[in-house]
């Protein structure tokens, strides 16, 4: 995202901890160090900032999980910026899905399974309700699941350490895939969302509104595990064929914190989306990634540095204790 708004000519100005690795700030880009967290420090980074060097045309908030958070920030940047850009989630919608195409328009913000979902949920009505009331500029955005380069989106995942899914391809150790691995899902490449997002920053049209944004990239989870094996040099046909296919139902049962928000809650349901909505106001936004050959750059990104193939021990000792306690299930069934 931040390349491409540089690239278009915006002053940018990034505020952050200044700890990530996964990505440096594009040249041209200003960078406030402060943390969010800390509300009288981060309140004066933001006036020393605007004394400097005016109100702001676009706010966008990335890491707003909490709804107080997102009040907090009603009141930081009331008056000093003409958008406020909430970046929510797809997973917010009715889940499961009452209808297999999500619009905004028609689809509710129903999800039981999943507190992070109905956080988010609840800071977009915190939002519409500064609207109501004040006039707040805001704009929501739901993401479903966007991938970059340090990104390896398989159905059950470590989400911090990304590469344990390949390291377990590689070993032909058990692969975890809710049902039987034939639902429809939909991942948007990074570079593609931006172009979307990008077209909705500024744009008086946007205030008020949700739009979610996502590609046109639609496969099974079957399909994307294959197109994962094949990236990192294995043969698909074997990967499926080490795949452990457990009921979502019986993997809350195995561990609730792990599997009922992100997989029963979100990556067990079906995830189509129609963007008219976005594309009424960004007529040019064309998707051209597709993950079957975006995935052989992240395998490559990771490839390049030993450091980036972190393997996430505790998520992998989960992940082998619930293949071997369901296969051991399924063999007494048949015994």
């Amino acid at each position: 995202m931040s390349p491409l708004v540089v690239a278009q000519g915006h002053d940018l100005t990034l505020i952050n901890r200044g700890t990530s690795l996964k990505a440096d700030a594009p040249q041209g880009a200003r960078v406030i160090v402060a943390d969010v967290n800390d509300t009288a420090s981060f309140r004066a980074a933001i006036k020393t900032d605007v004394a400097a060097n005016g109100e702001y045309d676009s706010v966008v908030q990335w890491i707003g999980f909490d709804p107080d958070h997102i009040s907090r920030d009603i009141e930081t940047f009331a008056g000093i910026t003409r958008q406020y850009v909430f970046i929510s989630s797809a997973s917010a919608y009715e889940t499961p899905p009452g209808f297999y195409i999500a619009r905004e328009s028609s689809t509710p913000l129903v999800n039981p399974y999943w507190q992070y979902s109905r956080d988010k949920a609840e800071s977009e009505a915190r939002l519409e309700s500064a609207h109501r009331e004040t006039g707040f500029p805001f704009t929501v955005v739901r993401p479903s699941h966007t991938y970059a380069h340090c990104d390896i989106p398989a159905a059950i995942n470590s989400w911090t350490h990304p590469w344990t899914v390949v390291d377990r391809m590689k070993r032909g150790v058990p692969i975890l895939v809710p049902g039987d691995g034939t639902s429809l899902w939909t991942l948007t490449d990074h570079r593609d969302f931006a172009q979307a997002f990008a077209g909705l920053l500024g744009n008086e049209k946007a205030i008020g509104e949700a739009f979610h944004i996502t590609s046109d990239d639609v496969m099974t989870w079957n399909q994307i595990h294959a197109f994962i094996a094949s990236a990192a040099g294995l043969d698909p046909e074997r990967i499926y064929e080490q795949t452990v296919f457990v009921p979502t139902d019986l993997l809350v049962r195995f561990n609730k914190d792990a599997f009922e928000g992100p997989i029963k809650g979100d990556k067990a349901n079906a995830a189509i989306f129609d963007n008219a909505k976005v594309r009424s106001l960004v007529p040019d936004y064309r998707p051209q990634h597709c993950f079957e050959d975006a995935i052989h750059e992240s395998i490559a990104w990771f490839m390049e540095k030993p450091e980036r193939r972190s393997i996430d021990t505790e998520a992998n000792a989960l992940y082998d204790d619930v293949s071997a306690r369901f296969l051991r299930g399924v063999d007494a069934m048949f015994s």
